[in-house]
């Protein structure tokens, strides 16, 4: 590296810590900012120091202009100069004291400075910088926080002034700048008024936006853990059957088997003693995510399975007349009581969402098995899936439900536009049989059946 480059690596290194030096200079210079901001008597501390600037201020112009002739600020009457420079001090404090006590009601607050700052003008042609301040800030937070058409009125009295007599304004040697200054508050006060008006706007909508996302996560861990808690009721049932089937079968194997060991005997009761207990433990279990959901005990019946999908379907026929079929491929087998149950409610939830988004439509179930998976299809011929509308509550409760039951069983489920139109519902589910003897040797060879 030449010595020409090692300087300039030095001064770019040098640069660098500037900048960097800067940036945290202004970053702790803006923390104290929002620290002194937001003090409780920061209102106050700003509306005194305007009002010894404008006092100061307007006391400065009644003394500089103080003469034998006009008088001061033109009044005409010499002798009336002390009574003249106290109104135009307290006019200049009346425009900014205000300031620090009208946080909770900042429309009063803006009147009283508005009057003030108008009749400051228009009877002694001054209206102070701090008072123009004073103003601007007043506007500002009734366009934030009170009636924003109050605000931007607010202002028009200003403009009056400027245009009411300008010549007089002009040669009046009070304050040359009363023209500028009358212009300057009404051009500005709406400015400040739509600035304070833009930031409330821009708050309520992050408020809105915070408020439909918490409510939407609501209704979304609500319905996920009612779903789940339902879940859990039906597939409880499902291994109670099992758990009470494996009591049985120890105990007849107990009983029947003849010339069986002390030892064996002795396991084969334990294995039924632990499924008694396993089956009494989960019915209380089951008892209490009833009472838990409010279910009525004379309500309770064999969970349903694919044999009762036929059943369902003409249900949904019966009930919005429109046309569904029942389309079925490859060899018809029992499954696991877990999986068609599973395959049952995402079937049943599906019909429903056609029956509510697309109403009059045509609906197939299509149920395909395979050796190791079912795969289930709901299609309907509707107008499919809503576009996406930003600032909406997410719909879909029903499809999260379906995608719970799925992955309940080991499956996996997926939603969307069908192609060529309509909505589409796809779920693989594994071919879980119900127990050894159930082999595809049993099953029904099936190409399609419609119903």
């Amino acid at each position: 590296m030449s010595v020409r480059e090692g300087r300039d690596s030095r001064r770019a290194q040098v640069t660098i810590r500037d900048v960097s030096a800067a940036a945290a200079r202004a970053t702790r210079l803006a923390a104290a900012a929002r620290r002194v901001a937001a003090h409780e008597r920061a209102p106050i501390l700003a509306a005194a120091a305007l009002a010894v600037l404008a006092g100061g201020q307007a006391a400065w112009v009644a003394l500089i202009h103080a003469d034998g002739q006009g008088g001061p600020l033109g009044t005409g009457a010499t002798s009336g100069w002390l009574v003249a420079s106290i109104v135009v001090v307290l006019a200049g404090l009346l425009g900014t004291l205000p300031l620090g006590f009208g946080r909770p009601r900042p429309e009063t607050t803006a009147l009283v400075i508005c009057a003030a700052n108008v009749l400051s003008l228009a009877a002694f042609r001054l209206m102070p910088v701090a008072c123009l301040a004073a103003q601007l800030i007043v506007l500002y937070r009734v366009g934030r926080h009170g009636p924003q058409l109050l605000a931007v009125g607010l202002s028009l009295p200003f403009l009056a002034v400027a245009l009411a007599n300008p010549a007089r304004l002009v040669i009046a040697p009070a304050w040359p700048g009363n023209i500028a200054t009358a212009i300057l508050a009404a051009a500005l006060g709406p400015a400040a008024a739509c600035a304070g008006a833009a930031l409330r706007s821009r708050s309520e909508a992050l408020q809105r936006t915070a408020a439909t996302e918490a409510i939407a996560k609501t209704l979304l861990e609500n319905t996920a853990r009612g779903e789940r808690a339902r879940i859990s009721r039906e597939l409880h049932d499902v291994v109670a059957h099992h758990v009470s089937v494996i009591a049985v079968q120890a105990e007849t194997a107990r009983l029947a088997t003849p010339g069986m060991p002390a030892a064996g005997a002795q396991r084969l009761a334990a294995i039924g003693d632990t499924a008694r207990t396993a089956l009494t433990e989960m019915r209380r279990l089951l008892g209490v995510l009833r009472e838990d959901s409010g279910a009525d005990p004379a309500d309770r019946q064999p969970q349903p399975g694919l044999a009762q999908l036929n059943d369902l379907l003409d249900e949904a026929r019966d009930v919005s007349g429109i046309g569904a079929r029942l389309i079925v491929r490859g060899w018809v087998t029992s499954l696991d009581p877990g999986v068609e149950l599973a395959a049952y409610r995402i079937v049943q939830e599906a019909l429903t969402n056609a029956r509510r988004h697309a109403a009059g439509a045509a609906v197939d179930v299509e149920l395909q098995f395979d050796d190791d998976a079912l795969r289930l299809r709901v299609r309907d011929d509707g107008p499919g899936p809503p576009p996406a509308q930003p600032g909406r509550l997410p719909a879909g409760h029903g499809l999260l439900g379906m995608r719970e039951r799925a992955a309940a069983v080991g499956g996996a489920l997926t939603t969307g536009a069908a192609p060529g139109g309509g909505f589409l519902v796809q779920a693989i589910l594994p071919a879980g049989t119900p127990g050894a003897g159930a082999g595809r040797g049993a099953s029904t060879p099936k190409a399609e059946v419609t119903g």
